[in-house]
């Protein structure tokens, strides 16, 4: 697993784990690539199809960052054209839980959003 930008300061704090979680999936794209990889392989084009918002770029950037901390797995199949697949690593995997609670939470709070927005 890559050792970029985790915090050094952490030692006693009781806050640490939550802390490197977030560095690994934190962010705008991460967890939500995360969440479309939980059921299959996806194609490159596949993810920018899914996530029209993100650029490719950016993409890339988040593609390339979950794969050096040993999150999602970077397939190339020998064909012409080469065909790239990403996926989530075993390791990956031990997220699905926490992607899930993530969305089951996000589906709970736009619901009491939608109820509020009425009164």
């Amino acid at each position: 697993m890559a050792s970029r930008n985790f915090p050094s300061s952490c030692t006693k704090s009781e806050g640490c784990p939550v802390e490197y979680t977030l560095n690994v999936i934190g962010g705008k794209w991460k967890g939500i690539l995360l969440y479309h990889l939980i059921d299959g392989s996806k194609r490159f084009n596949e993810l920018r199809r899914i996530i029209p918002a993100v650029t490719q770029r950016m993409l890339t950037l988040q593609l390339r960052e979950l794969e050096a901390d040993g999150i999602v797995k970077r397939t190339v199949h020998e064909q012409v054209p080469p065909k790239v697949e990403y996926s989530l690593t075993a390791f990956g995997e031990t997220l699905i839980p926490i992607i899930t609670a993530m969305r089951e939470w996000g589906e709970t709070y736009a619901s009491k959003e939608a109820r509020s927005a009425h009164y």
